[in-house]
């Protein structure tokens, strides 16, 4: 019965749906995360009377004709890159992005990984780094007596060291866009990948046309919405049960033909 095996597309297609909701729900408290969405497409049909085939000499056709599908599969986990909510943290290093933009960190093999995530620290050598000691790019290094750090919404940081009310500048902060920001690759550790889907990546200063101003001391928050996702977790696994039922219904249907007697 093509029910059985379309059933079982359809609870598979549920399934990956609840995966992706629940990992939605893990990183509600994940700096600058950015939630997906499952998105499905129906398989192919079989053609059991074609719409449109003559039926008479006298011209007349097939009005809708009959076509049985076969389920469902996976289309897309899309991802949403609307604006989290600012969180204020109160320390110097931690820098949001209102509006576009991507930091670029420094991997070890060499390549540029991009983040939303500003919650940034100094290593041993005073350069900025993420929570993982990559650097931030450009390199931006604190000197060892700098006694206040300011940044601006335009990327500018500026540090006041020991003995000098006057701040100087150590370097700018750069930000990257793109096309299609759905199209990066998640790496994990808050970090995407630049792919062919998203384009290349355009950089420029924070506040320029096409860019977001950064926010010292706030952090961006996750744009998981905890009611949302509950909802569509009761609807995925509503969905997964009558999958289910179907399966059980079809299965009931071939126990009552096997039991026919001639």
């Amino acid at each position: 019965m093509r029910s059985l095996r379309t059933a079982a597309t359809g609870m598979s297609a549920q399934q990956l749906n609840v995966e992706v909701i629940s990992n939605n729900i893990a990183n509600m408290n994940t700096v600058g995360f950015k939630k997906q969405r499952a998105e499905f497409q129906d398989l192919l049909y079989q053609t059991i009377e074609r719409a449109g085939a003559q039926t008479s000499e006298s011209g007349t056709v097939v009005p809708t004709g009959v076509q049985v599908g076969s389920g469902v599969k996976a289309g897309a986990t899309y991802r949403i890159t609307n604006q989290g909510a600012a969180t204020q943290t109160g320390n110097d290093l931690d820098i949001m992005v209102k509006g576009r933009g991507y930091f670029q960190v420094l991997l070890p093999t060499g390549e540029t990984a991009f983040t939303r995530a500003g919650n940034f620290s100094v290593n041993g050598e005073g350069q900025l780094v993420t929570d993982d000691g990559y650097q931030v790019q450009p390199t931006i290094t604190i000197p060892q007596d700098a006694t206040d750090i300011i940044i601006s919404a335009t990327g500018q940081v500026q540090v006041t060291q020991a003995g000098s009310a006057i701040p100087t500048q150590v370097g700018t902060l750069e930000l990257a866009t793109f096309f299609n920001e759905g199209g990066l690759d998640p790496l994990g550790d808050n970090l995407y990948m630049e792919t062919p889907a998203s384009g290349a990546a355009t950089t420029g200063a924070p506040g320029a046309d096409g860019f977001g101003a950064l926010m010292q001391g706030y952090t961006e928050a996750s744009n998981v919405d905890p009611v949302s996702e509950i909802t569509a977790l009761i609807v995925a696994q509503r969905a997964y049960e009558m999958n289910s039922k179907v399966i059980t219904t079809s299965d009931g249907m071939l126990a009552t033909a096997a039991q026919l007697k001639s």
